[in-house]
């Protein structure tokens, strides 16, 4: 099949994040044609003056609708879009200017219809964002799983770097409308439909995330409210390891009670495991106010995830509530 990208990208209230994405297409050394769909979700604050200013340097489609969260505007990107595999972003991520050659090399050797890539944080960022990146890609989190290479063949991409192929996305309908969680449960739906997904190793996009703790702790909660949901849609799919942010929160309760009783073992179990948190952030971005934000970044995605998933399962596993009732917040109407 002869590949012709179409780059998906919904946009809510952040023209200057628009700005540095089209920015880093603009630096990209891929030379073949594309297509850029920019779907304005609903904004008050719209990004159509910086889109205009790059209409003679790429080719850009832009689209404004009324706000139906991102999965849907995704979706809507997709039926407008000319070409037949699409790459879909958030506005958030800025792109290496080897990033879509190296997604044509792979998929011109190894085509899947659907593949992620890895994320990390760009030297401009700030330590904020260092920090949280760390704690949401490091092998000494959960979230280091995204970005192993012996997860090819089952890997659950995530919207903020994914490509989904125009026969897979018509197969499947594309998006749900729950928020977040609507990528891993496209994957599953995928799996089931018998299309294959895979991770792009060298495909990394610089992922900007949230730029406050307070924002932060939000996003991760969400994240934990939903897991057992897709658990329950997917039940086949639902893993221990999704149990891990809670069960550290439980350990560190115990740990601190045992220490009161001076059993001080436990406690220096988690001081260990921060303690290596803090070298690792510190020796990857060559900063220790960057290592000890990381420690804080785990602590609250540990705390926030673990959190939601116990108050979520609560509900959804042990009192058999409908989720769409239940956490309303997490969907979209359209």
């Amino acid at each position: 099949m002869q590949i012709s990208f179409s780059f998906i990208v919904p946009v809510y209230n952040r023209p200057n994040e628009i700005l540095e994405l089209l920015q880093s297409m603009v630096a990209m050394e891929y030379k073949k044609e594309y297509e850029i769909v920019i779907v304005e979700d609903g904004s008050s604050e719209t990004s159509e003056e910086v889109i205009t200013s790059f209409q003679d340097k790429l080719h850009i489609s832009y689209y404004q609708k009324h706000n139906t969260g991102p999965g849907d505007s995704r979706n809507y990107g997709m039926q407008k879009a000319k070409g037949n595999y699409f790459i879909i972003l958030d506005s958030d991520v800025i792109l290496p200017e080897n990033y879509l050659s190296k997604v044509d090399v792979f998929l011109e050797k190894n085509f899947v219809h659907c593949f992620g890539g890895p994320d990390d944080a760009h030297p401009s960022f700030s330590n904020l964002q260092k920090a949280i990146s760390f704690s949401m890609t490091s092998y000494l989190t959960t979230g280091g799983i995204r970005g192993r290479k012996n997860t090819m063949g089952k890997f659950q991409p995530r919207s903020f770097n994914m490509g989904l192929s125009r026969e897979a996305f018509e197969a499947s309908g594309g998006f749900g409308d729950i928020h977040p969680g609507e990528d891993p449960d496209l994957t599953i739906r995928l799996w089931k439909l018998d299309y294959d997904t895979a991770l792009i190793p060298d495909a990394t996009v610089f992922h900007k995330r949230r730029i406050s703790w307070k924002k932060f702790y939000q996003q991760v909660t969400k994240f934990g409210l939903v897991r057992p949901i897709l658990n329950k849609w997917h039940p086949d799919t639902a893993k221990f390891t999704y149990w891990f942010p809670s069960l550290f929160i439980l350990g560190t309760v115990f740990s601190l009670i045992a220490a009161g009783f001076g059993y001080w073992y436990f406690i220096s179990l988690l001081g260990g495991y921060l303690f290596m948190i803090l070298l690792g952030a510190t020796f990857k971005y060559g900063n220790v106010s960057i290592g000890i934000q990381s420690v804080i970044a785990v602590l609250i995605q540990f705390y926030g995830y673990g959190k939601g998933f116990l108050r979520s399962y609560y509900y959804i596993h042990m009192l058999k509530r409908v989720p769409e009732e239940q956490f309303k917040k997490l969907f979209f109407s359209k």
